[in-house]
């Protein structure tokens, strides 16, 4: 059945995805066989109602992979439950609930001749899963597995979970990537944190930056969220959000404020048409309106020729700017800007040749990159 390597985390929305893009694209173009997927889906086109075992549960973000790297449908692994209340809560309804039964299925599926690299990506904790007898830790002793986790780094306070997790997982963790640091942190991280934590006895094998860009959240996904109405340029909502401002000071210091940020998204009232023209000629990717009103003939012709997407919610501004924040690093990496990112993020700032070499696998990276 091959090596398995897992890639986890201690939270959600860590960044695994982007790794095991970068990892996946290197192995390949050092010419190893390798076969992905997540045991337990937590992304599905089927939805939430579907029955996960009518056919192969093949999640979104393993396609997204398969898609962007070139691995044929049958190395893409599937998933054998999904990550989500009404599957939970028919779980509790099943018989031999303590058997782990998802653990013993999917030591089958990997059961299958196979010489290669079998890369997991686990849940968004070390504990998600459980329920299903597929948690990280149930999947690595049970596959016996390798692990790396990929790590939000906050400040010295977040190695308390990677001491825990090195407790929980033991020998099954071969190391650790650092993600989402801010970037003028880096070089002081690699040069006095990293050394400390491998004197713990972690094998650190990147410190990444945080990226704006990977954070981001399309348009077309803010409209999902708030339920917006498209008033203009909906062939547009492809275009990344980066950053959110609030039109809700005077023009001239909007105008200002408005040029010191880039890809914005900007919430103001839909009676302020003077920050919203003003909006509109910096890097605002879309203008959302809130409150009662409509905007005036003359905003909707001028965000038409900039192209920038209008839209109009119910919420009020508050309500408006909660949803917004909280898509900001919580969705999923599904479009190719964010995969080329990836690439070089993971190729840049990871030490793969090492990896490679922990793995057993020939020391031949940079040959092929």
């Amino acid at each position: 059945m091959g090596t398995t390597l897992m890639i986890g985390s201690c939270e959600p929305f860590s960044g695994k995805s982007a790794f095991v893009l970068g990892l996946a694209r290197q192995l390949l173009a050092a010419n190893h066989k390798i076969r992905f997927g997540k045991p337990l889906a937590t992304s599905l086109e089927l939805g939430l109602d579907a029955d996960p075992f009518n056919e192969p549960l093949i999640d979104d973000d393993v396609r997204f992979v398969g898609q962007t790297i070139g691995l044929p449908n049958e190395n893409l692994i599937p998933s054998l439950d999904i990550l989500n209340t009404s599957r939970a809560d028919q779980r509790l309804q099943e018989p031999h609930l303590k058997d782990a039964p998802g653990l013993k299925s999917f030591q089958k599926l990997l059961n299958s001749p196979f010489e290669g690299l079998n890369i997991l990506e686990a849940a968004g904790s070390l504990d998600e899963g459980l329920l299903y007898g597929l948690s990280l830790e149930q999947l690595a002793r049970g596959l016996d597995a390798k692990v790396i986790l990929v790590h939000l780094w906050k400040n010295s306070s977040s190695v308390d979970a990677l001491l825990a997790a090195k407790k929980q997982l033991g020998s099954h963790l071969i190391g650790i990537v650092l993600n989402a640091v801010t970037p003028n942190e880096v070089t002081d991280l690699q040069n006095t944190v990293v050394p400390q934590l491998e004197s713990l006895g972690f094998v650190v094998y990147g410190v990444m930056p945080r990226s704006p860009l990977l954070r981001s959240v399309t348009v077309g996904e803010l409209v999902r969220r708030l339920e917006a109405r498209v008033i203009c340029c909906p062939e547009r909502l492809e275009l990344m959000v980066e950053t959110l401002s609030i039109g809700a000071m005077n023009v001239n210091s909007a105008m200002e404020f408005f040029r010191r940020r880039r890809n914005m998204a900007v919430v103001t009232g839909a009676d302020r048409t003077d920050i919203q023209l003003a909006a509109l000629e910096a890097s605002t990717q879309c203008l959302i309106l809130t409150g009662a009103g409509e905007p005036l003939p003359q905003l909707i012709n001028r965000a038409e020729e900039l192209e920038v997407p209008l839209l109009k919610v119910d919420h009020d501004t508050l309500s408006t700017v909660e949803v917004i924040e909280q898509a900001f690093g919580h969705v999923r990496l599904h479009e190719a800007v964010k995969a080329t990112y990836a690439f070089r993020l993971v190729e840049e700032h990871c030490d793969l040749e090492r990896l490679f070499l922990n793995l057993g696998f020939p020391s031949i990276v940079h040959e092929h990159c």
